[in-house]
C-alpha cells in the first residue's frame, strides 16, 4: 500500500523546505519515499508544487491521485483539487478557503502566535503527518538537523500546534529503522563522480544540470576536489579536456543549450583521444525551450555531437542508483579507450528523490590505463601509435622521463605532429574507430521486466524505467503476456536482446518523452525492428505508470490481443 501527497504553492512560499521535512520524516520512520518536483522559471510567483508518494514497499515513479494536498496558495486548490482521491483531503489557510470540503486552519495565526510568520506551512505539514499517523517526535528530529536557535523552537512549535488540530485518517504501515538512504537523481551523478575518483570538474549554471555542479562543490574540499565555475560550456568542456590531458578524471556537464555549445569540444576530444564524462540532463528544446521541466529529446543529437567520425559512449540513466554505478563505469570505459563518455538524464531523474539501498562502493573500481616507461621505443613515445586495437599507450606528461607528450586538432601522425599524408589520415581514422569495435564488446543489454517472450513488449530508455516497470507490472496482475526492454547503454547500440524479445511479440510499444520516437529509429536502424505502436508525451511533464497502463490498455484492446 502506498500513499501520495502534494505541496503546492508560489516560489518563495517554501514548498522546498516543507516537503524537504515531510520527505525525511517519512523516511526515517522507514517507508519508502519517491517524490517529484515541477517548478516554474521563475524565483518568486508561478505555480510550483512538489509530489511525494511513500509506502512500506520501493516506490519508481509518480502517481496523478492524492491522498492529501497542501495548498499554499489558490491555484493550488484550483488546479489540483480534482485530482484528490475519493477519500482524499486538501489542507489550507482559511484565508485561501473556508469550504468545509477542506481542512481549512487559520495558519497564519499560529504563526504569529509562534513568533515567526513563516512558519504557517510548517503548521500545515503537522496537519499532514497527524492525518497519516506519522510520530511527532521523528518530525523534530529532521527540523533540529534543518534550523537552530530561534527558527527551530518556532517550527517545533508550529508543527505541534498542527499536528494537535488533526486527527489520523490513514493508517500507514510503518517500517523498521534501516540504512537505506534517500537522494536524488543530480546527487547520485556527482556521488558515482566522486566514487570514481573524478579531481576536476567545470559547469556553467544550467537547470536542469547545476545541482550535479553544487553537490561535488559541497564536497569537493573533503574529496580534494577542484571545482570551477566558468564564463560558458565552451570554456568548461576544454577546460575539462585540459584537466583531463594534464592526468586527473575530468568531468563537466550541461543541459541542451548549453551541451550544444561543448559539441567543437566533444569532437576535440575524439581527434586528440582525451578521456572525458560529460553529463547531458535533457530538457526541453529548441533554444531555452521549457527550462524547468522534462523531455528526451536530445539522444540523436547526443549520439552524432561533435563533427566528423570518432568513437563516443552513450549511456542514458534509469533511477539514481543506475546513476550512480554507471557513473563510475563511464570513467573506467573512458580511460580504458581514451574517449568521451556521455551520461545522459533528464529533468525529472535529476530532481527526483528516491529511497534506495546505501550504495556499495566495494563495487567500484578505478581503472585508469596509464602506460609508463615501458611505452617508450628506443627511448621514444608515440602518443598516437598505431595498435592492434587501436588505443595507444597513455603517458601522462612530465611523469615519464624522456617522454614529450603531443597532441593536435590538426590530424597527426604517431608522434603527434600535424600532417598532410592522406595515408597517414586513413590510418589513423582506421585507428580511432578499431576502438568503437571495441566499445562494442562492453555495451550493457538493455534489463528486461516482465513475462519471458511476451505477446506484449514495450522498449524505452533512460528515466521512463520507473513508470514502465510499474504499468508492466499492473498490467500482469491483469494476466497480460508483457514485458520491457529499459534500455540503458544506447551508443553503441545493443541489439542481442531487442532481436531476441522482437521476434516473438505480437505488438513493441516504444514508450518516450518525445514526439519524434528517437528510441524506435534507433531499432530500426541498427536491428530492423519496428515498434507496432508508440505512447510519446512531450508536454515538458513525465508520464505516469497508469497513463502507460491506460494506453496499453487501450492499444491491445483496439487489436483484439487483450
Amino acid at each position: 500500500m502506498d500513499y501520495n501527497v502534494l505541496i503546492g504553492g508560489a516560489a518563495g512560499q517554501g514548498i522546498d523546505t516543507l516537503s524537504y521535512i515531510i520527505e525525511k520524516t517519512l523516511k526515517r520512520c522507514g517507508l519508502y519515499v519517491f517524490s517529484t518536483k515541477d517548478y516554474m522559471s521563475r524565483v518568486r510567483g508561478g505555480h510550483n508544487f512538489i509530489q511525494v508518494r511513500f509506502g512500506d514497499k520501493p516506490i519508481y515513479s509518480h502517481d496523478e491521485k492524492f491522498n492529501a494536498i497542501i495548498a499554499l496558495d489558490e491555484d493550488t486548490v484550483n488546479l489540483h483539487a480534482k485530482s484528490l482521491k475519493t477519500s482524499g483531503k486538501l489542507i489550507l489557510d482559511k484565508s485561501i478557503s473556508d469550504d468545509s470540503a477542506y481542512l481549512s486552519f487559520d495558519f497564519k495565526a499560529v504563526a504569529k502566535e509562534c513568533g515567526n510568520p513563516r512558519v504557517a506551512g510548517t503548521a500545515a505539514v503537522g496537519v499532514l503527518l497527524k492525518l497519516f499517523g506519522i510520530p511527532l517526535d521523528v518530525s523534530h528530529t529532521v527540523l533540529d538537523d534543518e534550523f537552530k536557535g530561534d527558527v527551530l523552537n518556532a517550527n517545533i512549535k508550529a508543527i505541534d500546534t498542527g499536528y494537535n488540530m488533526a486527527k489520523q485518517i490513514f493508517n500507514v504501515p510503518l517500517g523498521k529503522k534501516d540504512d537505506n538512504i534517500y537522494i536524488s537523481g543530480n546527487e547520485a551523478i556527482a556521488l558515482g563522480a566522486i566514487a570514481a575518483g573524478v579531481k576536476f570538474y567545470s559547469g556553467y549554471p544550467m537547470t536542469p544540470s547545476t545541482s550535479v555542479m553544487t553537490y561535488i562543490a559541497k564536497k569537493s574540499h573533503d574529496a580534494g576536489i577542484v571545482v570551477e565555475q566558468v564564463e560558458d560550456e565552451i570554456s568548461a568542456i576544454n577546460m575539462a579536456l585540459g584537466a583531463s590531458y594534464a592526468g586527473v578524471r575530468a568531468m563537466t556537464g550541461s543541459s541542451g543549450g548549453g551541451f550544444a555549445l561543448m559539441v567543437e569540444g566533444i569532437s576535440l576530444a575524439g581527434i586528440t583521444e582525451i578521456p572525458i564524462v560529460i553529463t547531458e540532463v535533457q530538457r526541453p528544446g529548441p533554444a531555452t525551450g521549457f527550462p524547468t521541466r522534462t523531455e528526451q529529446g536530445d539522444l540523436r543529437f547526443i549520439i552524432h555531437s561533435g563533427h566528423g567520425e570518432f568513437p563516443k559512449m552513450v549511456i542514458s540513466l534509469r533511477s539514481p542508483e543506475d546513476a550512480f554505478y554507471q557513473t563510475a563505469r563511464a570513467f573506467n570505459i573512458a580511460d580504458k579507450y581514451q574517449i568521451p563518455v556521455i551520461l545522459v538524464s533528464d529533468q525529472y531523474l535529476a530532481d527526483s528523490g528516491v529511497t534506495v539501498k546505501p550504495f556499495d562502493f566495494t563495487k567500484v573500481t578505478i581503472e585508469r590505463h596509464i602506460s609508463g616507461h615501458e611505452a617508450l621505443e628506443n627511448g621514444v613515445y608515440k602518443r598516437y601509435k598505431l595498435t592492434e586495437s587501436g588505443i595507444s599507450p597513455r603517458i601522462i606528461p612530465g611523469k615519464v622521463e624522456g617522454a614529450t607528450v603531443l597532441i593536435d586538432s590538426d590530424e597527426h601522425d604517431e608522434f603527434g605532429h600535424i600532417t598532410e599524408s592522406q595515408d597517414v589520415r586513413v590510418k589513423m581514422v582506421n585507428k580511432r574507430m578499431k576502438k568503437f569495435k571495441l566499445l562494442k564488446e562492453e555495451i550493457q543489454e538493455p534489463l528486461f521486466i516482465g513475462a519471458e517472450n511476451p505477446d506484449i513488449l514495450i522498449t524505452c530508455w533512460g528515466s521512463t524505467y520507473g513508470p514502465v516497470k510499474e504499468a508492466v507490472d499492473m498490467l500482469l496482475k491483469d494476466g497480460m503476456s508483457i514485458g520491457a526492454l529499459s534500455f540503458g547503454d544506447i551508443w553503441p547500440f545493443p541489439t542481442k536482446l531487442i532481436k531476441k524479445y522482437g521476434k516473438f511479440a505480437k505488438m513493441i510499444i516504444d514508450v518516450e518523452q518525445n514526439a519524434t520516437a528517437q528510441l524506435d529509429s534507433l531499432m530500426r536502424e541498427n536491428a530492423l525492428i519496428k515498434a507496432d505502436e508508440h505512447i510519446l508525451k512531450y508536454d515538458g511533464r513525465m508520464m505516469s505508470s497508469r497513463y502507460i497502463y491506460e494506453r496499453v490498455r487501450e492499444m491491445t484492446k483496439a487489436s483484439s490481443l487483450y
